[in-house]
């Protein structure tokens, strides 16, 4: 006769049955989360190496986390299966890539000063923040047939523009000590350049900002 514990065992769920619940649209997620975490490393390795060509690697790969993040919305209202926790796996990849990934494309490229530090973490930080906002929010924005006709605040994923910007300063070689706008010194190093992502930031948590949903 079996005992407590194989029936107990019995009941359990497979080891893998979190998979089995993912849809398409959610591996796609997938390739956006392991896109900014490639992107993260790349960072890492050009900071060990200094081979430009991991560089253009940790740049390259935010574009194809934002090609991801694309087709992960359109895979899921053409086949009519999403769920909360897709919804929650897309912010969360949206963190990686569009919000820690270019910041450290940022510190990777001379905006590495202590009073950078700060403005690159209050950046992650906005984006978390606005991401965060989104999913509690939804709901609340969203129309009759149950899409959200708006964005409060800039999605995370406008960072791309910043990602193509550093593309551009490392193409013309302006990057570390030859940053535009060069380095303050004020109780510790501050590059002016870096006030682009604490504008970028502060547009992702404006509540009076909306900006219409495709």
């Amino acid at each position: 006769m079996p005992n407590a514990t194989s029936r107990s065992r019995r009941s359990l769920p497979p080891h893998f049955s979190l998979l089995k619940s993912f849809t398409l649209a959610d591996f796609i997620t997938l390739v956006n989360a392991v896109s900014g975490v490639s992107s993260i490393f790349a960072c890492l390795e050009y900071a060990l190496s200094g081979e430009r060509r991991y560089l253009w690697i940790a740049i390259g790969l935010v574009p194809l986390a934002a090609l991801a993040d694309f087709m992960d919305g359109r895979v899921a209202r053409r086949s009519r299966r999403s769920s909360s926790l897709g919804g929650d796996l897309d912010s969360l990849a949206d963190l990686i890539s569009f919000g820690v990934a270019p910041a450290a494309l940022a510190f990777v490229t001379g905006m590495n000063g202590g009073w950078d530090w700060l403005v690159l973490a209050y950046f992650v930080c906005c984006g978390l923040s606005r991401l965060a906002r989104y999913n509690v929010t939804a709901e609340r924005l969203s129309d009759s047939s149950g899409k959200v006709s708006y964005f409060e605040g800039t999605p995370i994923p406008t960072s791309l523009v910043l990602v193509l910007g550093i593309a551009v300063l490392a193409a013309t070689g302006r990057v570390n000590e030859r940053l535009p706008l060069g380095v303050l010194h004020a109780g510790g190093a501050f590059h002016p350049l870096v006030l682009t992502y604490f504008l970028s930031g502060s547009a992702m948590i404006s509540a009076r900002l909306r900006v219409p949903k495709p």
